[in-house]
């Protein structure tokens, strides 16, 4: 084995590849076609979109676990430690797997140099394979098309939102971005699209491979109650479901999507319906809209393009909160500064920005004059840690005050661990 510690084989595949992203499948598709990992023993659910595509993999994880089967899930990026991208039946994988699993890539890969994403999708599919899972709930990292976890056909493929990110790769409109995203439909096979305002790009491809389209809307359906909200299909209704705190309208959108997937693999895959709210109601997903109570509340969300942070905005005008509301952001380079910044700034009366240090990290000073420029300067300072930023906003922040962390998944899983350190 080259390394015997999991950080040294990340360290070492950060500068494997002379590209931190190469998108393509064919680097990936001879490596898994050595593994034999072509053709999984296993059902697979791919999800693709600009947000949402977390949340609706653990709602997946959460419904198919209670209903009996062994599932796996691979989702990126991770918040505070990498296994958390591999779980087995909700459990990260440990070190010693993981190390085997790129032991095992390692050896097939030849001279075929790897990206950082590729490799930890191949060693997915190994220790899912190796593991003997039911069903792999697959979250795609960028695009979909050429995203390496394509590689896969999906049994059912899953489109949550469509929006403007990673625009330098896959396109400045949601059109060509959601061509992208299409990618991972594929001939003869289901597809959902949870986006109420599906880009016409993604039906077109839809028809013209065959595959069968299920859309938010017109296959499937939501009514919302005040307390609660009913989902149904053609062939099938769930009334009466949860609406928590957490349950927004794009939440609601997302799990109905996930419940047209479990509608469409009822055949292979069975689920009982009552399984179905008790499980909606277990899901918590890590660093969307995570709240931690106290006499100073602290929120972490993740949202880092501007549809994001526009659902985080109405998120915290509806989760009223008495006092005042101390916004930390930090925020990577190839984002739209502009955009989530403008999304939240009527929700915000202070603002702690942070300098991110790490690859493609944006030094706070470039937020800084977007909000000086859209005439929003009530900035309490620029910090060089996430730790810095909290323990000034929380030392400035009154009883019902809120600290809120966003802006990317290293600011907030910075925010995670210096919380998690004080319990």
């Amino acid at each position: 084995m080259r390394f015997s510690s999991l950080e040294e084989w990340l360290n070492w595949q950060e500068g494997l590849h002379y590209k931190a992203i190469d998108l393509g499948l064919e680097r990936c598709r001879e490596v898994a076609d050595r593994m034999g990992l072509l053709q999984p023993g296993f059902r697979v659910i791919s999800i693709a979109g600009t947000n949402g595509k977390g949340t609706s993999a653990a709602m997946l994880d959460r419904i198919y676990r209670n209903a009996g089967y062994l599932v796996g899930t691979y989702t990126s990026p991770h918040l505070v430690r990498y296994n958390e991208r591999i779980r087995i039946n909700g459990q990260e994988v440990t070190d010693r797997i993981l190390c085997e699993a790129f032991d095992q890539v390692d050896q097939a890969r030849g001279d075929i140099s790897l990206t950082y994403f590729e490799f930890g999708t191949l060693a997915a599919f190994y220790v899912f394979r190796n593991l003997q899972v039911q069903l792999a709930i697959l979250e795609v990292g960028m695009g979909g098309r050429l995203d390496a976890v394509n590689i896969l056909d999906a049994d059912v493929a899953l489109i949550c939102t469509i929006a403007l990110d990673h625009v330098q790769w896959l396109g400045h409109t949601r059109d060509l971005i959601g061509r992208e995203k299409a990618g991972i439909l594929r001939s003869g096979k289901p597809a959902v699209c949870s986006d109420s305002d599906v880009p016409g790009s993604i039906t077109s491809y839809a028809d013209e491979i065959g595959a069968t389209l299920y859309l938010l809307g017109r296959d499937y359906h939501i009514v919302r109650h005040e307390t609660h909200w009913d989902w149904y299909s053609n062939n099938s209704t769930l009334p009466g479901l949860p609406r928590s705190g957490q349950f927004n309208n794009a939440l609601i959108n997302n799990t109905a999507g996930v419940l047209m997937v479990v509608e469409l693999l009822k055949k292979l895959l069975p689920v009982e319906h009552r399984t179905i709210p008790v499980s909606l109601a277990q899901v918590s997903v890590p660093g969307r809209f995570q709240i931690y109570p106290g006499d100073v509340l602290v929120i972490l969300d993740v949202a880092h393009n501007p549809q994001a942070a526009g659902v985080l905005a109405r998120n915290l005008a509806e989760h009223v909160s008495a006092g005042k509301t101390h916004m930390i952001i930090g925020m990577l380079e190839d984002k739209d500064h502009r955009g989530v910044i403008e999304a939240l700034s009527m929700v915000v009366d202070h603002w702690y920005v942070v300098s991110l240090t790490q690859a493609r990290g944006t030094d706070g000073q470039v937020l800084v004059d977007i909000l000086d420029k859209i005439g929003n300067s009530r900035v309490a300072g620029v910090f060089t840690s996430v730790d810095a930023a909290m323990d000034t906003a929380r030392g400035r922040a009154g009883i019902g005050d809120r600290v809120v962390v966003t802006g990317s998944f290293l600011t907030v899983g910075a925010a995670m661990q210096k919380l998690s350190s004080e319990d």
